[in-house]
């Protein structure tokens, strides 16, 4: 079982591992844990890549329900968490049910389903996606929700979705996750989970959730935040186009490393005196095409949205290819962007972020619901 472990996890990012496996393993080749992961010879998708705890980690804790990994020592030992005796049958039990729980991780259906719930969520690329433990947990929860028959796929998909960006959305699992873990598992074995998730969402998700708290976590420089990733998500479930664009999609510039533009140009705000950390704004960030961004350079809004604007009513095309004002009133909604940009200068900027977050709240919300 460890070698299936070791294995695993190393030709999930080294698939090309696969012919010397055979070669220097040929005991190993004859095992059933080999027919499981025989699949990764031709896996390249980065979204999840599960290192060696993660694997045991999310096997441990969809078999067992139970969150913290010294429980899993104790069981393989035998341990008998009421009389606290140490017994070989347990031992044996244990090593069964993780067995059990190892082989499912493994199953290349349960495993690319899971994929798909993320890719199906907006999240396409690993760098969407910062927390390991979330990932961990919510395959952990697929699985368990999958081995529990009272619940249709399209509910396990649905539910899976909403409990990892509510996670992403409250840093669930970014203090203490051993102990979230084992709280939330035990919830989801003894209850039902459209149940539990009403609960949590209902003190977690309150309207004053959406419409202050993230609208103030949206207040940071942090390019990393996992706010920012989360509306990136929204906007590529919603197909949305790139800021200026026509036909390029938020989604084709994620995938394909495109560029964040500033709003607000940084270089503009820069000469007028702006620090790092308000010109980096993330409410001052969306994706945008590099030839459009290069195009705009330093140029304030009320600078090249007017150039926008005009090419709107037939003047000459400057800036992307939007040449309808409907479509530019469209494309700006859907990246967040104050329909007034256009006349916004530096003296505007700290009103546009308020406003800017605002939105990007709203469309979250949205997007939480519509999951």
């Amino acid at each position: 079982m460890r070698k299936c472990i070791d294995y695993f996890c190393h030709l999930f990012v080294a698939p090309e591992f696969y012919p010397k496996l055979v070669d220097v393993d040929k005991e190993f080749t004859k095992t059933p844990y080999f027919q499981k992961m025989s699949w990764l010879k031709n896996e390249n998708d980065d979204l999840y890549d599960p290192k060696y705890t993660d694997l045991l980690r999310v096997a441990f804790t969809s078999t067992f329900d139970r969150g913290r990994l010294a429980d899993l020592v104790s069981l393989l030992s035998g341990r008998n968490f009421e009389t606290r005796q140490y017994e070989g049958e347990i031992a044996e039990r244990s090593f069964d049910l993780l067995k059990d729980g190892v082989m499912r991780f493994m199953n290349e259906s349960n495993f690319q389903r899971f994929v798909m719930i993320l890719r199906s969520a907006g999240f396409v690329d690993s760098k969407l996606v910062r927390s390991q433990n979330v990932l961990n947990f919510g395959y952990a929860l697929y699985l368990k929700l999958r081995s529990q028959e009272k619940y249709e796929q399209s509910e396990i998909e649905s539910y899976v979705r909403r409990w990892m960006v509510m996670c992403m959305l409250t840093g669930r699992y970014s203090g203490s996750p051993e102990s979230r873990f084992d709280f939330d598992i035990k919830q989801v074995a003894e209850r039902d989970f459209g149940e539990f998730l009403a609960d949590v969402e209902s003190a977690e998700l309150s309207d004053a959730f959406w419409g202050a708290s993230l609208v103030q976590s949206l207040n940071t420089s942090v390019a990393s935040s996992p706010y920012i990733h989360v509306f990136w998500a929204a906007q590529i479930k919603a197909k949305d186009q790139a800021f200026l664009s026509k036909d390029i999609k938020v989604e084709d510039l994620i995938v394909a490393r495109g560029d964040i533009h500033h709003i607000f140009p940084r270089k503009y705000l820069k000469k007028k005196g702006m620090r790092r950390g308000q010109y980096n704004q993330i409410a001052n960030y969306v994706y945008t095409q590099s030839e459009i961004n290069i195009k705009i350079g330093k140029r304030p809004p009320n600078d090249y949205m007017k150039a926008v604007e005009a090419q709107c009513g037939g003047g000459k095309v400057k800036y992307g290819g939007i040449v309808d004002a409907g479509m530019l009133s469209e494309n700006l909604k859907a990246n967040c962007v104050p329909g007034g940009v256009g006349e916004m200068t530096v003296d505007e900027y700290p009103g546009f972020l308020e406003e800017r977050r605002v939105m990007m709240a709203a469309k979250m919300k949205d997007y939480y619901f519509s999951l």
